[in-house]
């Protein structure tokens, strides 16, 4: 298969979306890799960014039908609300909730988040009669993992790279089958950011400028 084939078989899914569609989906691609890149370098940024690709994606994931994925996307906005705020407090110039590692109780409510997450969208997607396919189920278990990441961006806690990388991997073929081959190239993207931002942080939180 030559190169033309490969970008025909790519693009084929997007011949019945029109051009708002498309410049839609770009834009959002555009954004949200803009803000994992902000989230690795530690700006306040990753929350403007992200907010602005996640709500264009709650738009069009809405009227794709893809309820996980929309959902997915309207957390990330209400969360970065509240890490925009968790973010920007400080006393005296020096942020209150530096990077760091997560404590025993946010590891408990990771999980609690994730289960939650988990019969949460099974039952939202088994009211609508959704749960007639596999990639349902896969929906489910990536949307609890990109929850739970998330809340722990939003709390600056270094496990948050771990839990995108893990969904990242799981999105990027995923995507391509649901015949959003922008998108999926989006998350191979956000996985090498991802692997990156994880390496910074923990450097980060290892080294003597730390606030602790």
């Amino acid at each position: 298969m030559d190169i033309n084939q490969i970008f025909k078989v790519l693009l084929a899914p997007y011949e019945g979306y029109t051009s708002t569609a498309i410049f839609l989906e770009v834009v959002a691609v555009f954004f949200g890799l803009l803000s994992v890149w902000y989230a690795k370098k530690n700006k306040i940024a990753v929350y403007p960014t992200g907010m602005l690709s996640t709500a264009i994606f709650v738009y069009l994931l809405l009227k794709a039908g893809l309820l996980g994925d929309m959902m997915i996307n309207a957390y990330y906005f209400i969360m970065s609300v509240y890490g925009w705020y968790f973010w920007t407090r400080s006393r005296e110039d020096v942020p209150q909730h530096p990077i760091g590692w997560t404590t025993v109780i946010e590891q408990k409510w990771s999980v609690f988040i994730f289960f939650a997450t988990l019969i949460f969208v099974s039952g939202v997607y088994h009211f609508y009669e959704r749960l007639n396919h596999w990639t349902a189920y896969v929906d489910t278990v990536t949307t609890a993992i990109f929850f739970v990441g998330m809340w722990l961006m939003a709390r600056r806690k270094i496990e948050h790279w771990i839990f995108w990388i893990v969904g990242d991997l799981i999105s990027i073929p995923l995507y391509l089958y649901k015949g959003l081959a922008l998108t999926s190239f989006q998350y191979l993207i956000f996985t090498l950011i991802a692997i990156f931002g994880y390496r910074s942080w923990k450097k980060y939180c290892n080294s003597p400028q730390a606030i602790v």
